[in-house]
């Protein structure tokens, strides 16, 4: 009985020390940083033709007005798309029948677009056009005609065409000037206005035409098929990708303290100048030392209790 006494009072010391010393630890709390991410990015746009007409078609002096609308080989990119189509034709336009407005031995056009770049491309070689009224005379020959687009992220857009070869038109040779208008006028026959290699590019956007053609032809002037309007040969467009805007991380919290506990600092040797880095404090050796001063003196007691006890027996 008079153990229990005596044990019970020192698990309880040794419960209240731990419960103390867990109490008197370091505890700070962090606040976690918010990372940094993207958004609004978007996959660039890019377009490619071999050839566009935009004809207006009389026929018998006027009483009959056909629109001669069409693109041969014309695609669209986010989606890679390519066409090698080498030949168009139109029903209904000359007398009755098809009149095939091109034929060529390579006509290519090729858009491609992601999220790095945006390319347009087209490749016209040895192609011939021909509108209604001029069953056996060409509009216009080429032997061979480059449009390339290209617009990459973080990068100035590029426009390039290219005429190489010779070109006539309505018959004639003609020497065609970089960045110039040529004129082409035949006699009883019409027409015809070049623009050469027409390129144009913004901060984000680049446009290519190797050959575009303002018609006007009137053959022998007999009313029988009148041709006027435009044709486009080789035209590449793009547009940039847009890239993702980044979001700034969020600044990072400073650590807040628990009230009435003192931050946690880097380790140190236990000396007396820093004993609360280790967990302790100033009083710790006093408090130690009165702990065992207690424990020396309950022994006394318990041998002392015993020796009488015998005495008794």
């Amino acid at each position: 009985m008079n153990s229990s006494f005596f044990s019970m009072p020192a698990r309880r010391c040794a419960v209240v020390a731990t419960a103390v010393a867990l109490a008197a630890g370091p505890a700070v709390l962090f606040a976690a940083a918010v990372p940094a991410y993207a958004t609004g990015g978007s996959d660039g746009k890019a377009s490619a033709v071999v050839l566009r007409t935009g004809l207006d078609v009389s026929l018998l002096n006027k009483t009959v007005n056909v629109p001669l609308r069409t693109a041969l080989n014309e695609v669209q990119a986010p989606a890679s798309a390519e066409k090698t189509a080498l030949t168009v034709s139109l029903d209904g336009v000359g007398q009755g029948g098809a009149v095939s407005v091109l034929r060529a031995d390579v006509a290519t056009a090729r858009a491609t677009a992601d999220a790095h770049k945006a390319e347009g491309y087209v490749n016209l070689a040895h192609a011939k056009v021909h509108v209604p009224g001029l069953p056996l005379l060409s509009l216009i020959e080429v032997e061979k005609v480059t449009s390339r687009a290209l617009c990459e992220a973080g990068k100035k857009p590029v426009a390039e065409s290219n005429v190489l070869g010779a070109v006539t038109v309505l018959g004639k040779k003609v020497t065609l000037t970089a960045g110039g208008t040529t004129r082409v006028d035949v006699p009883a026959v019409g027409e015809v206005t070049l623009d050469l290699s027409k390129r144009s590019t913004t901060s984000r956007t680049a446009a290519a035409t190797a050959l575009e053609l303002n018609v006007s032809v009137n053959p022998l002037k007999l009313n029988v098929a009148e041709v006027e309007g435009t044709i486009t040969l080789a035209g590449a467009t793009c547009e940039s990708p847009k890239a993702p805007v980044a979001k700034p991380e969020e600044p990072k919290e400073e650590p807040q303290e628990q009230p009435g506990v003192k931050p946690q600092t880097a380790p140190g040797p236990p000396t007396e100048s820093n004993l609360a880095e280790t967990g302790g404090s100033s009083v710790t050796p006093y408090i130690a030392g009165g702990a065992v001063a207690l424990l020396a003196a309950g022994s006394g007691a318990l041998v002392l209790v015993r020796a009488r006890s015998r005495e008794r027996g």
